[in-house]
């Protein structure tokens, strides 16, 4: 309408495109598009969910209290420190919101996940990306890019899709040398997979200018409920608050976290067949001829010699059943990011792209 307009920066905004579900006329689709659990969700998580529903017609908690007292039960964390949201995204949603705006900026790295930019220039803040180092995200780089306007630096450790991630002692480098202003996101949506990796809980509680988060879509098998976490100082967590939705989640997805978070056994059984698939997944694509680099999360990102041929290769194994994601917008057109499924999922897709790189196209 005439004389309605957005903010400045929202038209700037692509649509974020999540990975594909289905093919038309295919039936019995293998989705490794998406990074989901494929054992989905423990059986105690889904008995949460039965139990739940006699309960939809009340009001969720507001605190979230029960949720944040298991998750500071398992990781050894200080409840009041938490703060819940629909889905980490939500968290870095609020960060952005308490944060940033115009005139400021917002530090990214080139193969990072989508979300960060969007969220910048949500707000009205200039998102600022700046170079890996062969996939892996670079602190120089970082540091030389902050100023008196860096207000958030976004880093996904283990990252998406590059499924590489820098030591402790880099990122501790990182938060040591932040101008005073800036806050360092450790976003931890992979960091179960990585064995006894805190997702950098022992770098919050030391400083003042750090914040993780995490969510329960990936190792929990979750992503449905849309549930996630973060962790930080108390002043950070106390001003985000402040802006999050009263009965942001559910009943439902409360009582599904609570539980899946508890089921420790079902958690270590999920990580430790992701740990087993992924190193088969990726040694079976290099026989092929396909490199990836060292995955610590729950897909491997596939190299090809060029975008046409990962373009081929992604229809190919479309027509085939099997879906994987293109990561093009992520500047790797000649990359699939491909989920570490199941057994036979793996062995699947594996023995496709054999055949693609084969002239079975």
């Amino acid at each position: 309408m005439a004389g309605i307009e957005p903010r400045p920066g929202i038209m700037d905004i692509a649509l974020y495109v999540g990975g594909k579900s289905s093919v038309d006329g295919l039936s019995n689709v293998i989705k490794l598009s998406s990074n989901e659990n494929p054992f989905g969700p423990s059986p105690a998580a889904q008995d949460a969910v039965r139990r739940a529903v006699h309960d939809i017609h009340r009001y969720p908690s507001t605190d979230h209290a029960e949720l944040r007292a298991a998750i500071a039960d398992v990781h050894n964390l200080d409840a009041d420190r938490i703060i819940c949201g629909v889905g980490s995204d939500e968290v870095l949603q609020f960060l952005a919101q308490a944060y940033a705006g115009p005139g400021d900026e917002v530090i990214h790295t080139e193969h990072g996940f989508a979300m960060y930019a969007i969220l910048a220039r949500a707000v009205g803040a200039t998102p600022v990306e700046v170079p890996e180092r062969e996939r892996v995200v670079c602190v120089d780089s970082i540091l030389a890019a902050c100023n008196e306007r860096t207000r958030l630096v976004f880093i996904a450790n283990p990252n998406n899709p590059t499924g590489t991630m820098i030591s402790f002692a880099e990122i501790e480098r990182l938060a040591e040398n932040l101008p005073p202003q800036a806050i360092l996101v450790l976003d931890g949506a992979y960091a179960e997979y990585v064995e006894g990796y805190d997702g950098g809980a022992r770098l919050v509680e030391a400083r003042q200018n750090v914040v993780m988060t995490r969510t329960f879509s990936k190792l929990y098998g979750l992503g449905g409920m849309r549930v996630g976490w973060g962790y930080g100082p108390q002043h950070m967590i106390d001003v985000l608050n402040r802006i999050r939705q009263p009965f942001n989640l559910s009943n439902v997805a409360l009582k599904a976290a609570e539980a899946a978070i508890r089921d420790t056994m079902y958690v270590e059984k999920s990580r430790e067949e992701n740990t087993r698939w992924r190193a088969w997944l990726a040694e079976a694509l290099a026989e092929h001829g396909v490199p990836s680099d060292a995955s610590t999360a729950n897909f491997v990102l596939a190299r090809f010699g060029s975008p046409d041929e990962a373009a081929a290769c992604d229809s190919f194994l479309q027509s085939q059943g099997i879906l994987v994601r293109r990561v093009t917008g992520y500047k790797l057109p000649a990359a699939l990011r491909i989920t570490v499924g199941d057994e036979a999922s793996c062995r699947r897709v594996a023995h496709c792209i054999g055949l693609f790189k084969a002239g079975a196209r």
